[in-house]
């Protein structure tokens, strides 16, 4: 790809359905049901949140684009820990002359705000790619609707968590490891034995176009692509067990605004049981049907190298 179509805004619309698995490990922990794993009370189908997914994909990209130390220009993240977010939404306030004045109670009329708000789309991935609102501080710099959305993951059978006790030989403080009534301590923790979940996700390039949209590129695009692909790989933890991806399936239209309604497309793939199996254990376990005979003209299907590169299906 030439240096010109990749730092091209996007053009054409995308959908895609993301297929991962968790084995023995809790692949999104609910903080308001002592960090269980999420799950549909009506189903007991396995839950994962977009915010979780993207925490993965926003980790990846800010590892990947850091190797040197520092991020690469416009791969800084805007949602990272460690940092609030007046710290990042303070720094066209700071870097650009016609806002040094405008800072922090001063008056800040609208062709400031959009300034700020260009300026926060150049450096932060994450605000390009997702959107963000930044208005919450004293250094307003707007907010913004990106073109990459993502929805809850669901698994496709129902999970069942199971609460684990263990144990730790050393003591939390030193007044508990002189006392002669000390006993090891105690802990525990929730899994689901097996769970394969499925995702969607859309790419709208009306979102990013300029003057209003964020300038999500084709370089950004393949960036995304690439930590859908490789992201679990770089987020192992005891807690999340044995996490991979298992399908990345794009659809491309032609178009700006699509050739095909998103559902009709997400209903080309059918997940599903291989036969005699009642208590899935592995991905060996389903059975992945793409039925691309009935692709809608002006839509390809396509898949993705753990290179990130796209492989037509």
């Amino acid at each position: 790809m030439s240096q010109n179509a990749a730092s091209a805004v996007i053009s054409n619309r995308y959908d895609f359905a993301y297929l991962f698995d968790c084995k023995d490990g809790n692949p999104n922990g609910d903080p308001d049901m002592a960090n269980t794993p999420r799950f549909d009370p009506e189903t007991f189908q396995g839950i994962v949140s977009d915010v979780c997914l993207k925490r993965k994909i926003r980790d990846y990209i800010f590892t990947l684009k850091s190797q040197s130390g520092q991020p690469e220009s416009g791969y800084d993240i805007y949602v990272l820990q460690g940092n609030s977010l007046e710290s990042r939404q303070c720094m066209p306030f700071s870097k650009l002359p016609e806002l040094k004045d405008k800072a922090k109670g001063n008056k800040t009329e609208r062709k400031d705000i959009d300034a700020a708000r260009a300026w926060m789309c150049r450096q932060f991935f994450d605000i390009r790619a997702f959107g963000a609102v930044m208005s919450t501080t004293d250094f307003n710099c707007g907010q913004v609707r990106g073109p990459i959305q993502v929805t809850f993951a669901r698994s496709i059978d129902r999970v069942m968590s199971t609460e684990h006790g263990i144990t730790r030989v050393a003591y939390t403080t030193e007044e508990k490891a002189k006392s002669t009534s000390a006993q090891t301590e105690m802990g525990n923790k929730h899994t689901i034995a097996y769970g394969l979940y499925l995702a969607h996700g859309f790419v709208s390039p009306h979102l990013a176009q300029p003057p209003k949209g964020t300038g999500f590129t084709q370089a950004d695009l393949d960036v995304l692509w690439k930590a859908l692909a490789n992201m679990f790989d770089l987020d192992h933890s005891a807690s999340r067990g044995l996490m991979a991806r298992r399908g990345l399936y794009i659809f491309k239209h032609d178009s700006l605004l699509g050739n095909a309604p998103a559902n009709e497309l997400f209903e080309l793939i059918t997940v599903s049981r291989k036969a005699g199996v009642e208590s899935p254990r592995s991905y060996s376990d389903y059975e992945i049907t793409v039925n691309k005979d009935k692709l809608p003209t002006g839509v390809t299907l396509w898949t993705i190298a753990s290179d990130g590169s796209l492989v037509e299906v």
